[in-house]
């Protein structure tokens, strides 16, 4: 037990030490996870043992659909998918107060889903969107908050290369997940579109999109239907049996590739870069994957989980006082690190201590993901407010001012989706993978 505790006490400080001296997290996570196995173990049966861990980690036949969704990701974002779903969503929401805003968080959300990557979606619809509204006179800094706060719904609508991640580290299943996110995620974009109709109810200038006409309504919905059918595709798929997710991911790669070409927005002689921006990609990814699985090996050993465990229950054995404890700690996890490090790292911690009193490992992961999400658009690190405001041109203190109501709103939403497991496995035991 002694050892354990060294073993757990040198990974923790390690880390922590690590990432205040800026090292970059992958590395720290998988610096201080062989230093402690080398404590525990000597020298050789360390390092041993820790490539040992890390190819286990990574051996996984799942993992592969992360490469391919991500390389789809890519082409989408270079495919000229972006002003097609744009005007998709005008289309949809442009009669309504507010029409451009709401226009933004629909986009989003469709855009989001299809790539897979919420930074990519704040980046190609905000500076689609951007110009447009400071034409029809909305405030910028507004502008951006709605891009920045809607832009993450398409982590948790799937496919999610996340929900891929937490399905490794909890061995859940990955159709199950996929599907339980889509009311989360959906929801996530409806409350973006309340506060931007509360929003516009007090700014009557803000024009209404003109109406189109039935042919140019036909024309639009022509014109993104390809595009939106990559999703019924890659998720119809898997729930009829026709291939698993990890063959969806290829299947998502050559549909993405085809309607790339069809839109003529890429030639063979991008494909270059689009693969070497995937690979990029790919690689941070499966190496935080591959050091995780030495951190889970040192975690079991000195029984870092049960120590949690027994700490969470001793403040209370309420599961709704423990679900708001854990709802915290991810928000404040969520503003310091990156969501796919943070799920390999917690979702370890924590499942045992849901697990411990009754909830189901999909509900948790579905909240977990959005509590993450949300992290993404905070500071210090979060990645979708930094591009997003570079994208509008805003600086962060501007954009965080006009990003509170949204804060808020989302906040209310995860604590209701952890508090309400129905909105999460409804439809996963509607279709019989809960």
């Amino acid at each position: 037990m002694e050892v354990a505790a060294i073993a757990g006490l040198v990974l923790i400080v390690g880390i922590v030490a690590l990432l205040a001296l800026g090292i970059p997290i992958s590395v720290a996570v998988g610096t201080s996870s062989a230093l402690a196995a080398i404590t525990v173990l000597g020298f050789e049966n360390g390092l041993l043992t820790s490539a040992q861990q890390m190819f286990r980690g990574v051996n996984n036949f799942s993992l592969l659909a992360i490469p391919f969704f991500v390389l789809a990701g890519v082409i989408m974002n270079n495919g000229g998918i972006a002003l097609r779903l744009v005007n998709f969503a005008k289309m949809l929401v442009g009669r309504a107060p507010g029409s451009l805003a709401q226009t933004n968080v629909a986009a989003n959300a469709m855009f989001g889903s299809v790539s897979g990557s919420a930074v990519a979606a704040v980046a190609a619809v905000g500076s689609t969107m951007g110009p447009l509204q400071a034409k029809e006179g909305y405030p910028k800094d507004f502008a951006a908050a709605t891009n920045i706060a809607s832009a993450p719904s398409g982590m948790i609508i799937p496919p999610s290369n996340l929900m891929i991640v937490y399905s490794l580290v909890s061995s859940t299943s990955v159709a199950a997940l996929f599907v339980a996110g889509y009311v989360p995620g959906i929801l996530w974009a409806v409350v973006c579109m309340v506060i931007v109709h509360l929003y516009a109810r007090k700014r009557p200038e803000l024009r209404v999109t003109e109406k189109l006409s039935g042919p140019a309504r036909l024309r639009v919905a022509g014109q993104a239907v390809p595009a939106l059918l990559l999703i019924v595709i890659v998720i119809g798929g898997i729930l009829a049996g026709v291939f698993t997710p990890t063959e969806a991911s290829c299947i998502a790669v050559l549909y993405s590739l085809a309607l790339s070409f069809v839109y003529r927005s890429i030639k063979v002689r991008d494909l270059g870069e689009i693969l070497l921006e995937s690979g990029r990609t790919t690689a941070i990814v499966m190496f935080l994957v591959g050091v995780s699985g030495v951190m889970s090996w040192v975690l079991s050993f000195a029984q870092i989980p049960q120590l949690v465990t027994e700490a969470l229950l001793t403040v209370s054995t309420n599961p709704y006082v423990l679900i708001v404890l854990i709802v915290v700690m991810l928000l404040i996890i969520g503003c310091f690190m990156d969501p796919t490090p943070a799920v390999l790292i917690f979702a370890p911690i924590f499942l045992p201590v849901v697990t411990a009193f009754g909830m189901d490992p999909v509900h948790f992961g579905i909240f977990m993901v959005l509590a993450l999400s949300i992290g993404t658009i905070t500071p210090p690190v979060g990645p979708v407010l930094f591009v997003g405001a570079r994208v509008s041109g805003m600086s962060i203190e501007s954009v965080m001012r006009r990003l509170v109501p949204f804060f808020v709103g989302l906040v209310l939403l995860l604590l209701i989706v952890a508090m309400t497991p129905a909105l999460s496995l409804w439809l996963p035991g509607l279709l019989g993978l809960t």
